[in-house]
């Protein structure tokens, strides 16, 4: 089997529908389970650009990303045996490559985790806010949907300590369950959510700082145009 290059992802609407309209999932599954190549090849051309793009989410870097999508493939086509299709094809590759993503992480080399206790709400004696909380205008999740802010959004993703990112990143994004997550993540399932809770505050302060100070500098409708 060939190594799989940057190139051979290719992603989009296009790529997605390659051997869709000519094979049924189940005439494709019946042609890997016999070692037909050519039916690899349309499974990799069919799915590589949604499994890149989920990789790149997971692992912030391209080289990174091929490599985990690559590594998924083969982990697929060596268990297509054991694949039940109690799920869609597509479900099942998703997690395979998800669990090469997260082992990547594991692998990295990494820095002392962060605290986010700056970025997490304070309260004061009677329990209201204790600092100012500044109007958006939006929702978090209207704001992750505007094609203008996705970028400020992502990086804002980005910038949370990994152990967060990546929960948030795996319920949020991914739409991995609360028990999926605890399972990749060997913690448990009030982990992930008490978690996922503080990243969610982590980040919505994030925004908040970065959109004030934009629309103090700009006006928001005026960062909105150069951010597009």
């Amino acid at each position: 089997m060939r190594s799989m290059a940057m190139e051979d992802f290719a992603e989009g609407p296009a790529a997605e529908l390659v051997g869709a309209a000519t094979l049924t999932e189940a005439e494709l599954l019946a042609r890997l389970r016999a070692g037909d190549e050519e039916a690899f090849a349309t499974l990799v051309r069919t799915y590589s650009g949604r499994l890149l793009a989920a990789a790149r989410r997971l692992l912030r870097n391209d080289e990174d990303a091929a490599d985990a999508v690559q590594e998924a493939f083969m982990a697929a086509f060596k268990s297509m045996d054991g694949f039940q299709g109690t799920a869609r094809l597509s479900t099942w590759l998703h997690r395979i490559v998800i669990n090469a993503g997260l082992m990547k992480l594991r692998g990295n080399s990494r820095r002392p985790e962060e605290s986010i206790e700056d970025l997490l709400p304070r309260f004061d004696a009677d329990g209201c806010w204790a600092t100012d909380v500044h109007s958006w205008g939006a929702t978090s999740d209207e704001l992750l949907e505007r094609r203008e802010t996705r970028t400020m959004v992502r990086r804002c993703i980005d910038s949370l300590p990994e152990t967060y990112r990546t929960i948030l990143v795996l319920r949020d994004i991914e739409d991995l369950d609360t028990e999926e997550v605890a399972e990749q993540l060997a913690i448990t399932p009030n982990a992930v959510k008490i978690r996922l809770h503080r990243a969610r505050q982590a980040l919505r302060t994030i925004l908040d700082r970065e959109l004030h100070a934009c629309r103090q500098t700009y006006g928001y409708r005026g960062y909105v145009i150069g951010a597009a």
